[in-house]
């Protein structure tokens, strides 16, 4: 069964590793004033751990693909006052170059991150994962990085209506332990479960594919320095 068209989401919290309570936690970081990147609920995110002459240093930033720059978790929505009203104000995604009322929280951005290191995540896939279910099933356990797709513009990231990130499961980054994603299952969504789909149903609609969706979790999270939590 062909899977349905659908635009990529981001990673969406489904469930911890081994089988725990979920509880959904999150944890408060700083964006800093006038940080020029738009982030997006669903999209990976890092402290910027170098020296103090970095600008961003201190502040929480887009995260790569490779795990020499490890993700510290899952942007969730953020929570400024606002320079022009002066009125606290929550938003589901944060606008690249957004400078906060200068007088209030130090003119920073609180950003909201989901960053427990064991939080598995539902994504969708970019590509089909094999071109059959041996072929799929041995590209489990693997690492991937996450495509951000356009969305009309080579730069969209995601929506500014719902504050979703688009992002997607690279599946041409497959490595065996170098990228930030480790995949475990499939998410036996019935409307998007066949991993070998080769292609979108419908390619007339820019941006979406009928690709199946699947677990992660992070290969290799800030709070455990050197090495990787699930290698």
């Amino acid at each position: 069964m062909a899977n349905r068209n659908t635009q990529g989401f981001g990673l969406i919290p489904a469930g911890v590793l081994g089988g725990a309570p979920s509880t959904g936690g999150q944890s408060k970081y700083k964006i800093d004033s006038g940080y020029p990147t738009s982030l997006y609920m669903g999209m990976p995110v890092q402290y910027d751990c170098a020296s103090g002459a970095n600008v961003d240093a201190g502040y929480i930033v887009t995260s790569q693909d490779a795990i020499t720059n490890p993700t510290i978790g899952v942007f969730n929505g953020c929570f400024f006052t606002s320079a022009t009203t002066l009125k606290p104000t929550f938003s589901s995604f944060y606008e690249g170059g957004t400078v906060p009322d200068a007088n209030t929280n130090n003119g920073d951005t609180d950003a909201f991150v989901i960053d427990n290191p064991w939080q598995q995540y539902v994504v969708q896939l970019d590509a089909r994962l094999g071109a059959n279910g041996d072929a799929a099933q041995a590209n489990m356990g693997r690492t991937y990085g996450l495509t951000v797709r356009a969305e009309g513009t080579t730069t969209a990231s995601g929506s500014t209506i719902s504050g979703q990130s688009n992002g997607q499961l690279t599946v041409g980054t497959v490595h065996d332990i170098n990228n930030q994603w480790r995949l475990l299952r499939s998410a036996e969504d019935p409307e998007n479960e066949d991993l070998t789909t080769a292609a979108q149903t419908n390619p007339a609609l820019a941006n979406f594919s009928g690709f199946a969706s699947v677990v992660v979790v992070v290969n290799k999270s800030q709070w455990f320095g050197t090495g990787t939590i699930s290698a």
